[in-house]
């Protein structure tokens, strides 16, 4: 069997897709040798970095810029793809090409533009979407990594669900509670962090509900916010514009700013200590596809409090402290609880290593390609 992937984010090993992507082939030229491994790249990728031995690679050419974008998906990929021969074509994120000479695998990791209409503001976006729920019809199978996405895709693209399998994601090896540790203090010394710090890890758009937290931070700052302050990290935003709200204005109105530390952009090589070093993380997102931060911080053995919607119960289980979406009393309340409780927050980091078990990217890779067996069962396109 020969699959040729979409390659597109593998030089964006940060984003969703890109670790999605570079997991996949590395595990499945692992556990599937005997099958070859084509990596479609984008012209803009000229020196691909991390790809595994024996992988086939092609380059193509042509146009840069969101117009080269929908040509590389619509014209490039799919012209490579039948060049080279393939059995399958596999595009790892929502932007599949409308026909495709091999049978079409289609990872959607979420559908956040039909979601949340909020992200697909302006002519442009809302084109490319409805160009990409179109093309997604024509998938001989689609991919997703939740059942609350499942379902989604179901209501929204209006995919019959025996044609979607859920695959779930994995955390890194390197998110452990002492593998690595002999960093934690560089790191510390590093962002300047303190003893005690509850901990955000994340992007800051609308749907991440950072203000929930902010406004949960006003019960927890008046007792310990000096010992113990709110760290926020991740690449800061153009303030007020588009889905970013102004958060550091609402936290002066909310008279936290000396409880709040930014962090700014976090290197990927420090997140697995950042994550030790913290006290609790909180992520009160409401909508994501998978919600992999949560995976990645019980698995480093760190107690976690998150909003109980969307995919986060079926990733956290019980390994997380679950609380009713928006309720910022309820968030405090819990950031408080594990804070000052030794054995409940003991028992909910024993609860998290525990439920982290279930998830590694090997399964993935074979849960991918007993998928693959299922779509060349198929007729030919």
């Amino acid at each position: 069997m020969h699959i040729a992937y979409n390659g597109w984010f593998w030089d964006q090993p940060n984003t969703g897709s890109g670790q999605y992507l570079r997991r996949l082939v590395t595990h499945l030229h692992k556990i599937a040798p005997e099958h070859q491994l084509t990596l479609v790249l984008p012209p803009h990728i000229t020196q691909p970095t991390e790809v595994p031995a024996g992988v086939n690679l092609i380059h193509t050419q042509g146009p840069g810029g969101d117009l080269g974008k929908v040509w590389f998906e619509q014209r490039l990929y799919p012209a490579a793809v039948q060049r080279a021969g393939a059995d399958i074509a596999h595009v790892p994120y929502w932007g599949p090409p409308l026909t495709s000479s091999a049978r079409l695998v289609t990872t959607v990791l979420d559908v956040i533009p039909l979601a949340l209409p909020e992200y697909a503001a302006g002519w442009k976006a809302r084109l490319y979407t409805s160009l990409v729920t179109a093309a997604a019809r024509g998938s001989a199978h689609t991919l997703t990594l939740s059942e609350a996405a499942k379902a989604d895709i179901v209501k929204l693209v209006g995919l019959p669900p025996d044609l979607i399998t859920v695959t779930y994601l994995a955390a890194d090896e390197q998110f452990h509670p002492r593998l690595g540790a002999e960093r934690d203090a560089e790191v510390r010394r590093k962002y300047d962090l303190p003893a005690d710090f509850v901990l955000y890890l994340g992007g800051f758009d609308v749907r991440k509900q950072v203000n929930e937290l902010l406004l949960a931070y006003t019960y927890v700052g008046q007792a310990e916010g000096e010992n113990i302050p709110l760290v926020l990290a991740g690449k800061e935003p153009r303030w007020g514009e588009g889905v970013f709200p102004d958060l550091k204005a609402y936290a002066a109105e909310l008279g936290i700013t000396d409880y709040v530390r930014w962090i700014g952009y976090v290197d990927e090589a420090d997140k697995p200590a950042l994550y030790r070093l913290a006290s609790v993380f909180v992520y009160p997102s409401v909508y994501e596809g998978f919600g992999l931060p949560v995976l990645e911080a019980m698995q480093s053995g760190t107690p976690v409090v998150a909003f109980d919607t969307s995919s986060i119960p079926e990733v956290a289980g019980d390994g997380a402290f679950l609380v009713r979406e928006g309720d910022a009393r309820q968030l405090a309340g819990a950031i408080i609880a594990l804070l000052l409780q030794k054995p409940l927050r003991e028992s909910l980091v024993n609860a998290g290593l525990g439920r982290a078990t279930a998830f590694n990217w090997r399964k993935t890779a074979k849960e991918t390609l007993a998928v693959y067996e299922q779509v060349m069962a198929l007729p030919k396109p």
